[in-house]
């Protein structure tokens, strides 16, 4: 084995184990904030698998679109919301637990049968180098354009949803039932903490 595939070899595992540790982090912890900067973690680490595999615009695309954008709005959605409402307790938790956890070893399970009774072409195709990008734009006008479209109206409604959760916030009225909000980011009336006695 030469120097470059060991080098090769040693960035795969380490990407590898920050996508499945980071992964494991978003979905496992309390904090909603940190499990954000978790997926930008895991985001960034899934470009770097894109990038050894001679990828470099899905990769550059992978930065901009999904770190860029897609967890950036996250991070603003909850820095915006920011509800401190105590957390009420689920009914059924271990029974949905249970069914949440069979489901994803059953997911896990189908992908490891699919990765090891697949006949994988390896190395696999050679580079196409600077003609890449041309090739990917021309499947995605022409192949790919509905799902291409779909993913852009999803991001919008993701934005949108965003900004209505953000704005909900500000309001001393719910728009829907007209009730009084009382929200932390409401500004309200407060006392002047110096106040001027000569005038008084």
């Amino acid at each position: 084995m030469t120097i470059a595939n060991s080098t090769e070899l040693i960035c795969f595992l380490i990407l590898g184990a920050v996508v499945v540790l980071g992964s494991l982090g978003v979905v496992l912890l309390a904090n909603i904030v940190y499990s954000a900067f978790l997926l930008g973690g895991v985001f960034m680490a899934v470009a770097g698998l894109y990038l050894l595999l001679n990828a470099s615009f899905v990769a550059a695309a992978q930065v901009l679109v999904y770190v860029g954008a897609v967890n950036v709005l996250i991070l603003f959605a909850i820095m915006l919301v920011n509800k401190r409402e105590d957390l009420k307790p689920i009914e059924g938790l271990a029974l949905r637990r249970l069914l949440s956890g069979g489901v994803c070893l059953g997911l896990l399970a189908l992908l490891i049968r699919v990765a090891l009774t697949t006949p994988w072409a390896v190395p696999g195709p050679a580079a196409i180098g600077v003609g890449a990008t041309e090739r990917i734009g021309e499947h995605l006008f022409t192949d790919y354009l509905l799902p291409f479209e779909l993913a852009s109206v999803l991001l919008l409604m993701a934005m949108i949803g965003a900004i209505v959760l953000a704005r909900r916030d500000v309001l001393e009225a719910d728009v829907g039932t007209g009730d009084a909000v009382n929200q932390v980011l409401v500004e309200k009336p407060q006392t002047p903490l110096l106040i001027d006695k000569s005038t008084s």
